[in-house]
């Protein structure tokens, strides 16, 4: 079979019933665990303020350029990442197995879920902790205990693991419209009330000039190293949703009328403030507590805020608001990570959208259960790098799966596909196309390059 001649679906994908809706939709993937659970405690790690610069940098220069392109990809490709991609290459006159890009993206979203949906899991575990009053006058070393004793139990764990799941997969079965269009519209603002409440909380209760100065001062500039930047490079990269598959599947959903660019520019700040404001709703209640460390590390969320919630006035309240924050956002973030899957199946004709749901929701689930065991009963079973289950998927997918679809995503849109197409579905022209188009080609790839290749010496020395 030659490859004018290869099946493809036609250009059908379902459309979200407006551009604001894809803008929440798009918001929701990118804001999740990676904007309220990691960005506060990796810049406590890394120098604060100089840190962040960093980071808005690597948003600028690597995040925003790259997800125009796999937006595009998606809008003009009308179907699921593998066929959009493929659809686009034969056009272009390129070779049908660039559809392998759409396929790594599929493969990164259903492996980044299965582990993602455990952590969720811990979330929506504290909510009644919380809720009961467990941490009310506790102290570190009893918050660390019951941190430690919920990893502990792996029915526990399995227990809410498989709750989540069965929360994503309702969403995603109801279809695109139905399910994912009004799930956005209504959970994106309850997670946007739910942080601006709790900023209030901080600003009255917290010490919130520290945190302002910790977030955007240089005081502590000394600790940004090479590895910071590094990091700030990966999790801008992550934190947009790039290279998995998910913005390309959401941008096929995408009104044909509503700009690209613009678009993207309205979600990735969006994005970019949430992660800030997260901040500015954690750190102030850090520095309240006068034990707290805010470079603690992952433990940030799960042993030192519930302290720190413990002992402030209404700390029972707006504690479960924030865990009810956290697990908010892990779902808007997980129905898209399971999104192109569930299209490449309906796409091929091989299932029902309720059907694809179910299969990929059980595999998803099924690959979870190491990662779930990873922290109790395999927790000294050791796979390739010395890594166990949980920590094997987390490599795998942010340290090689995302930067190589992002490297390859850059390359295809930058090189390879028709400047001209390019040119007319973009809405912006003039310097600042040729601007984002040298970038897309020459200095995304490099940087995200270097985070591949980072992550590669980081397991083989």
């Amino acid at each position: 079979m030659t490859n004018s001649t290869l099946p493809l679906p036609p250009r059908n994908a379902p459309t979200w019933s407006s551009r604001l809706t894809f803008i929440l939709a798009a918001t929701g993937s990118a804001v999740g665990l990676g904007n309220i659970w990691k960005f506060p405690y990796i810049t406590g790690e890394n120098g604060g303020g100089a840190f962040v610069l960093v980071y808005l940098l690597c948003i600028l220069l690597a995040g925003i350029p790259v997800m125009i392109a796999e937006v595009l990809l998606g809008k003009q490709g009308r179907s699921s990442p593998v066929f959009a991609v493929q659809r686009l290459a034969l056009e272009a006159g390129r070779s049908r197995h660039w559809r392998w890009l759409g396929a790594l993206g599929v493969v990164a979203g259903v492996l980044i879920l299965s582990y993602y949906s455990v952590i969720a899991g811990w979330a929506l575990a504290y909510l009644p902790k919380m809720l009961a009053g467990d941490f009310v006058g506790i102290a570190g070393d009893g918050s660390s205990a019951i941190f430690k004793s919920h990893l502990a139990r792996p029915a526990v764990l399995l227990g809410w693991h498989s709750l989540f799941m069965v929360m994503t997969m309702a969403v995603v079965i109801a279809g695109v419209t139905r399910g994912l269009g009004r799930a956005v519209e209504f959970l994106m603002p309850v997670l946007f009330v739910l942080l601006l409440i709790l900023l209030g909380f901080a600003i009255a209760e917290g010490e919130f000039m520290q945190a302002v100065r910790y977030l955007f001062s240089f005081d502590n500039a000394a600790a940004l190293t090479g590895k910071s930047v590094l990091i700030a490079l990966g999790h801008a990269f992550f934190t947009l949703s790039i290279g998995m598959g998910a913005i390309m599947a959401y941008g096929s959903y995408m009104p044909p009328a509503a700009p690209v660019a613009r678009t993207v520019w309205v979600v990735a700040v969006m994005d970019t403030c949430v992660a800030l404001v997260a901040g500015l709703a954690i750190f102030p209640i850090v520095f309240a507590s006068p034990d707290l460390d805010p470079a603690s590390g992952p433990g940030l969320l799960f042993v030192s805020l519930p302290v720190a919630f413990g002992g402030m006035p209404a700390g029972v309240l707006f504690g479960t608001l924030f865990f009810a924050l956290v697990s908010v956002a892990a779902w808007t973030s997980s129905i898209s990570l399971i999104e192109p899957a569930v299209a490449w199946l309906v796409d091929s004709g091989r299932a029902r959208r309720w059907q694809a749901g179910v299969i990929l929701g059980v595999l998803c689930w099924a690959i979870g259960v190491g990662s779930v065991l990873s922290f109790n009963d395999w927790q000294d079973w050791h796979l390739l790098g010395g890594f166990n289950w949980f920590e094997l998927s987390d490599f795998l997918t942010a340290n090689l799966m995302l930067p190589l679809g992002g490297i390859l995503m850059a390359i295809f849109v930058g090189h390879l596909y028709s400047t001209q197409a390019v040119r007319k579905a973009l809405d912006i022209e003039g310097w600042l196309y040729r601007l984002w188009h040298f970038v897309l080609r020459w200095v995304s790839p490099v940087l995200v390059a270097v985070v591949l290749v980072y992550g590669l010496i980081g397991v083989f020395t």
